[in-house]
């Protein structure tokens, strides 16, 4: 059974999906595994490299859709190369589902695709394959990277004979996987560090790496429903809003450095900081925002575009920073996608496995059989299409 791996946008996109090393594993699996030739070269991976881990190499995208039994992506299909699967086959990656047009024809053709993005993240059993925590994690490292080197002064305080250079102030605005890293990073750098969230359980989180969290009254009735909830799913009263607002715009407004990470799935980013703040800033100060790509939390973000206000503050709407480290992050993706990969392949100690080598439901002894099982936890949470309907809609 073959695995294939398709060539990314490299206007727009530098990871690959399988690196040489999950190839090794995908084989020991039983797997084969076809790549189109350059797929990995923007992430420093060659076509030698995967040659020497097991894998063939394609001429193009359509000689590897028309070859694999599996496709591997980061990002959807291209619609030309999507236009072409057909019944049976396995669509994988980080599909954008919220936002995605073409799972419709996915089910048309009759392609079971499944979007890594959905993953249950309390489930311990899925853990190595999380996808956002994976990438969040190296995007919070390199968006620190970038703020250093936008800011015109530096991180960490100097005392020298010319003077004394005091420490940067650093606000982080969503603490997260991406926040906490951005915390520990602009920390190591030296910097003073300021953080916020919705959740006050991350309080502890913020602190324990040296961080400052700022506080926000609440009322006992809020903070209840917060801590039961674990601060995902409580509505905040008007108040709250206003008041966290006023604490975060004054932080804002003495910062050197903003980082904003908030995101929700399948929705335009929160606007976590407004014109009238931004007008309150010092000149040089830099923000990230690291949701340019679904909207921005900073209002006048552009994606991909570094903006410079009035007053002298620089916007750096940083919409895939995680391909900026694609090395690295292909590395971390390819192994969350070989742990999925792996739930997919039938036991023999289970008499209800499909066998379904090739779609024709007759299998080879001699080869791997697939079970695709709707109500195992993780499958049928990521699945977004299968059996010719959208599942999403099911959600």
């Amino acid at each position: 059974m073959k695995i294939g791996v398709i060539s990314a946008d490299v206007a727009h996109e530098s990871r690959v999906a399988l690196t040489p090393d999950a190839v090794k594993k995908l084989r020991k699996l039983g797997f084969e595994v076809i790549i189109q030739s350059g797929a990995g070269q923007a992430a420093y991976y060659s076509d030698d490299s995967y040659q020497a881990a097991g894998a063939s190499i394609a001429a193009s995208n359509a000689e590897v859709t028309a070859d694999a039994r599996i496709v591997t992506t980061v990002d959807d299909l291209p619609a030309t190369i999507a236009a072409s699967l057909t019944s049976g086959q396995i669509v994988i990656g980080m599909l954008d589902p919220y936002r995605n047009t073409q799972l419709d024809a996915y089910a048309e053709q009759g392609v079971t695709a499944f979007a890594m993005e959905l993953l249950p993240r309390t489930l311990s059993r899925a853990q190595n394959m999380d996808v956002l925590s994976s990438q969040a994690n190296l995007a919070g490292y390199k968006a620190v990277l970038l703020a250093a080197n936008e800011f015109s002064r530096p991180f960490p305080m100097f005392m020298t004979s010319a003077g004394t250079v005091k420490p940067a102030k650093v606000v982080i605005l969503g603490v997260g996987v991406a926040g906490l890293q951005a915390i520990a990073t602009a920390k190591r750098l030296g910097a003073v560090v300021e953080a916020s969230d919705l959740r006050p359980a991350a309080k502890e989180q913020v602190e324990s790496l040296g961080g400052k969290w700022l506080d926000v009254p609440m009322s006992e009735d809020e903070a209840q429903k917060a801590k039961g909830t674990g601060g995902y799913a409580w509505t905040p009263s008007e108040q709250y809003i206003k008041d966290q607002a006023a604490v975060v715009d004054k932080a804002l407004s003495a910062a050197d450095i903003v980082i904003t990470t908030a995101q929700i799935p399948g929705r335009q980013a929160p606007r976590l900081v407004h014109q009238a703040t931004l007008a309150k800033m010092k000149a040089g100060a830099v923000l990230i925002d690291m949701a340019a790509g679904t909207g921005g939390n900073v209002e006048g973000c552009v994606a991909n575009e570094t903006i410079t206000t009035e007053n002298g503050v620089r916007i750096v709407g940083a919409a895939n920073i995680p391909s900026m480290l694609a090395a690295q992050s292909s590395d971390f993706y390819a192994n969350n996608l070989v742990h999925f990969i792996t739930t997919l392949i039938a036991s023999e100690s289970t008499p209800e496995a499909v066998a379904d080598n090739d779609g024709s439901g007759n299998a080879s002894p001699n080869e791997l059989t697939l079970c695709l099982n709707m109500e195992d936890e993780i499958q049928g949470a990521l699945a977004v299409t299968h059996d010719g309907q959208v599942r999403l809609a099911q959600r």
